[in-house]
């Protein structure tokens, strides 16, 4: 179905067989297309890369609306069959099933919750900190829990290691948190050597997508693992160093070494895209300590024999906590979510009234 030279081709841009096999249901859909990744999404149309050249393309409604039913939209790191029409317009036709994908929730404060995806098709999400004013563990543990719930491995790159004494506390700080397969990186994203930090991770075929916050250096690294000024950087804020957004749009860009980088803008908010039970994956010491608990429904808050309460840190407790209730909100119908609003207003008055009765 795809040659062998045509595979090379394609694999500079992050095909990878696990591609080609959700690809080998799509191919009665249209006549010879041409097998594309998607490396830019604009509001009227997308840009195309063929592993050669980058045209400018746009989805056919029937896609477009197909998309929109099921919850979805195109992302960054798609890959789509396009053809060209009489006027040798590039249109997108269909997309294939991605492999996997980052997605985080959106709320709207009342009752509409929606999925916005971030990206498709990664290997590794590298996971930029600053070791500044940025650098936050309890927003980390946000980050990791983002990508392992999409079964996507995590990295996290440390930058500004030339602003910071304590690098290497921090670093094992960091490094508790991870799974054991993971790594963490403490890096200069200004010097060269930082290519060479990263080189296992950036070999031919692989997908590596870049998430933190504002200000972290997410840009300043990609122009670094590119050896170009492809994206665009800016100062921290003179006032309290915070990170501007000098990123509006999330874009690929095939490195010297041969890997794929997608850079995103910074995320002020995250709020994970899944079920409160997937919790586990990213908090896998807490969910092997849950079975040893002497309550089988044991919420680690207050509950007598709670082994998770004994071991793990308050804070990373309190935060697992606080990320089980806001997936459980999410998850709610809006039946739910109002009977709920009415129970909360019950226990307020309820509040209200025992306060009066204490006052005389």
């Amino acid at each position: 179905m795809i040659d062998s030279q045509s595979f090379e081709r394609l694999r500079s841009i992050g095909l990878t067989p696990a591609v080609i096999q959700e690809l080998v249901a799509l191919r009665h859909l249209c006549t010879e297309p041409a097998l594309m990744r998607v490396t830019e999404v604009q509001r009227e149309g997308i840009s195309l890369h063929d592993g050669i050249t980058e045209h400018p393309a746009r989805l056919l409604p029937a896609l477009r609306a197909m998309l929109a039913a099921d919850g979805e939209a195109i992302a960054v790191g798609d890959w789509v069959l396009a053809q060209r029409n009489g006027l040798s317009e590039w249109w997108a036709h269909e997309r294939v099933p991605p492999v996997n994908q980052l997605a985080r929730r959106l709320h709207d404060g009342r009752d509409k919750v929606t999925r916005a995806v971030i990206v498709s098709n990664v290997d590794t999400a590298l996971l930029v900190m600053g070791l500044d004013h940025d650098f936050s563990l309890r927003r980390l543990e946000r980050f990791v829990a983002l990508v392992q719930m999409a079964r996507v491995m995590p990295l996290v790159v440390l930058t500004k290691a030339d602003l910071c004494s304590n690098t290497a506390t921090r670093v094992a700080q960091v490094q508790a948190l991870l799974p054991p397969e993971a790594a963490v990186v403490a890096v200069n994203a200004l010097a060269g050597d930082t290519r060479q930090a990263l080189a296992p991770w950036l070999q031919r075929g692989q997908t590596l997508v870049l998430l933190g916050s504002s200000g972290t250096g997410k840009s300043t690294l990609t122009n670094t693992l590119m050896d170009s000024a492809v994206a665009v950087t800016g100062a921290n804020r003179s006032g309290d160093n915070r990170g501007r957004h000098t990123t509006t749009a999330r874009s690929l860009h095939a490195t010297p070494q041969g890997a794929c980088i997608i850079d995103t803008p910074g995320l002020r908010t995250l709020r994970l895209d899944g079920e409160a039970s997937e919790l586990g994956v990213a908090f896998s010491d807490i969910a092997q300590l849950a079975g040893q608990c002497r309550f089988r429904d044991c919420r680690h808050q207050d509950e007598p024999g709670c082994a998770v309460r004994q071991q793990v840190p308050p804070e990373r407790l309190k935060n697992y906590n606080k990320l089980q209730r806001e997936a459980s909100r999410d998850s709610l119908t809006a039946l739910q979510r109002k009977a709920q609003v009415q129970q909360w207003k019950a226990r307020g008055r309820q509040a209200r009234v025992r306060a009066e009765i204490k006052r005389g």
